[in-house]
């Protein structure tokens, strides 16, 4: 959710971060911006309603785009609507200050109504505008550098951020800072880079630091960057890591959309988030925050699964496979409403947060609440050092590669992944599961890449029946078991890319109240593999199909009896139940593909999302 580039250095500043905040599109935004200083024409400035590229069109033409320092934005709107005016970075009253920001400062209201009793005037209706004239006003007051009145500001505000701040007046330096919203910088030879992600600065350097929170950093020309606390001002020693990702990772490979190149990545990725940890002709499960934790888990009376959007329905997929092989409660809670509704934490409840990005608001949230209590917070995410991953007691990385669509798909494989293979390793231990079943499910969880990738060649299919249903308004998604949670997941696809009105349902709940929306023009996607409570689904397709519903069925190949029923069938290969939603998502992602497309939506950065959600 919104997108931070910057550059001081040695280079032209424009063109890295024009390029950078094309990278970060993938987080959704409505605006753009740049900020640019060079010693002869000072400070120039340039922002946008719309794409990267409509900013790109108005600087080149209004803006001399040279210099070696600035800033840019991508934002998506809070306070205020996407407009020239509301869009980033903002000027301070005297012009002096500039500042990009990401997150929300919840009480800028008072803020702003003290600054203007003191004078100050405002274009804009953003917090962040506020924020600014704020460092300023503590700078004229106090007399200070600006990474001191940075500091100070930030302890009077409350809310979350990520900050890049530039003052004209000693134009080597940018101060940065963070509270809830990531920041990494990059680190070369005479030069650095500031991005919400790595992906900005991947191909000038492989060294990042990641602001912890309540971090700041000094980052000037020729000097060693400094990193402090905001809360006392104490030096940190940062921690320079190496990147993960290559420049390759985030290209789109010959794909029309990073979307497509993501859901046909699934194979390898879903190999690559178990290769090192399972060897199933060695009956092995091996992760290392699992193994060096495995009593807190043994010992845990119940596990609370935290998670927003497509992670919460990998939450429920494994809240079946935790129940079936570990016999150890499970419930799965929205972070967004687990934080706020005085929950019931143990001490010896184990909590697993899900996140893609690691950087999730309401799951952050969730887990300090968590800890708070006592509880032990095992973290799920896809991106090293991110916040989940340093906030967890322990965890599990996935390995997926960098998700650039704001749909995700790989990343809810991956997570599926990880969380059976964490209540395979828990259901030996415990003896829950039988010595036969865990070897067989070792077996089958090898070679699910195979059979993700068959489950690919139905993308001719996929399309022939989006081509038809391209226009319906609405659309039903039913599975049961282990297949309910893809039929939300299916549905929440569909309305994300295509913005079709789509929901998904147990099979058995439909007769409750949604069968009520069954005509001939409602399409009713349903899954209704061979393994399963197939007997059951049947009966349900039977009764859509008295009620001249348009049925869709995904099936297991081979299928005979739903077939007979159904208007268009999808097969799939076999799998176990448990293992199913692995090979059952495939076909509906690219049915949701394929429609977007036809409808001609932005299937990679759809309205009105974001991809990393860092406020609430």
């Amino acid at each position: 959710m919104c997108g931070i580039v910057g550059y001081i250095g040695h280079r032209e500043a424009y063109p890295i971060i024009i390029k950078g905040l094309k990278r970060l599109e993938y987080r959704g935004y409505d605006s753009a911006g740049v900020m640019l200083y060079d010693a002869e024409t000072g400070v120039k400035a340039c922002k946008t309603k719309g794409k990267v590229l409509d900013l790109e069109a108005k600087a080149e033409s209004e803006l001399n785009i040279a210099g070696s320092i600035g800033i840019g934005h991508t934002r998506w709107a809070t306070h205020g609507v996407p407009n020239d005016v509301n869009s980033h970075p903002h000027l301070s009253n005297s012009g002096e200050l500039v500042i990009i920001h990401n997150g929300i400062i919840e009480n800028y209201a008072p803020l702003k109504e003290e600054l203007i009793k003191r004078g100050y005037t405002f274009k804009s209706d953003t917090d962040t505008e506020v924020l600014v004239n704020l460092i300023e006003e503590v700078q004229k007051k106090e007399g200070i550098k600006l990474g001191k009145a940075v500091q100070i500001a930030l302890n009077q505000v409350v809310g979350a951020y990520a900050i890049a701040v530039f003052d004209k007046k000693n134009p080597n330096e940018i101060v940065a800072a963070r509270l809830g919203s990531p920041l990494a910088i990059g680190v070369g030879e005479g030069e650095f880079f500031i991005a919400s992600d790595a992906s900005p600065f991947i191909e000038y350097t492989s060294n990042a630091i990641y602001l912890e929170d309540g971090e700041m950093a000094n980052i000037r020309l020729h000097k060693p960057l400094k990193v402090r606390k905001i809360k006392d001002d104490s030096l940190v020693d940062p921690y320079i890591q190496e990147l993960q990702m290559n420049l390759e990772q985030i290209e789109k490979g010959g794909y029309e959309h990073f979307m497509l190149k993501e859901i046909y990545e699934q194979p390898s990725v879903i190999k690559d988030t178990y290769r090192g940890r399972l060897h199933a002709n060695e009956g092995i499960v091996q992760m290392a925050g699992v193994e060096d934790n495995i009593e807190k888990f043994l010992n845990a009376k119940r596990i609370l699964i935290v998670a927003c959007g497509t992670s919460w329905h990998a939450g429920l997929v494994a809240e079946y496979i935790f129940e079936e092989f570990t016999r150890i409660p499970v419930e799965v809670e929205y972070a967004s409403e687990f934080r706020y509704r005085n929950p019931i934490i143990n001490k010896d409840d184990v909590v697993i947060a899900i996140s893609q990005s690691g950087e999730t608001a309401d799951t952050m949230a969730a887990i300090k609440l968590a800890k708070e209590n006592g509880a032990f917070v095992f973290g799920v995410c896809n991106v090293v050092g991110s916040s989940i991953s340093r906030e967890s007691h322990a965890g599990a990385y996935t390995h997926a590669g960098p998700e650039i669509g704001v749909a995700s798909t790989k990343a809810f494989t991956t997570q599926i992944t990880v969380l059976t293979m964490i209540a395979l390793r828990l259901g030996k231990a415990k003896g829950t599961l039988s010595h036969g079943d865990f070897h067989a499910y070792l077996q089958e969880l090898e070679i699910i890449p195979e059979k993700v990738a068959e489950a690919l060649e139905t993308n001719e299919r996929a399309k022939e029946i989006a081509a038809t249903f391209k226009d319906a308004p609405n659309c039903l998604y039913l599975g049961r078991g282990y297949n309910f949670p893809v039929a939300l997941e299916g549905a929440l696809k569909l309305k994300e890319i295509s913005y079709i009105h789509a929901e998904g349902y147990p099979a058995a709940e439909m007769k409750h109240g949604p069968i009520a929306l069954i005509d001939e023009h409602m399409p009713v996607i349903v899954i209704a593999p061979k393994q399963g409570h197939y007997d059951k689904i049947v009966s349900n397709i039977q009764e859509i199909k008295s009620r001249s519903g348009k049925i869709i069925a995904v099936v297991t190949k081979g299928d005979t009896q739903v077939r007979e029923l159904a208007d268009y069938v999808i097969e799939i290969p076999e799998t176990s139940d448990a293992l199913s939603p692995l090979i059952t998502t495939i076909p509906l992602q690219l049915l949701s593909y394929y429609i977007a497309v036809m409808r001609g939506c932005n299937v990679d950065q759809p309205r009105n999302l974001a991809k990393s959600v860092t406020v609430e």
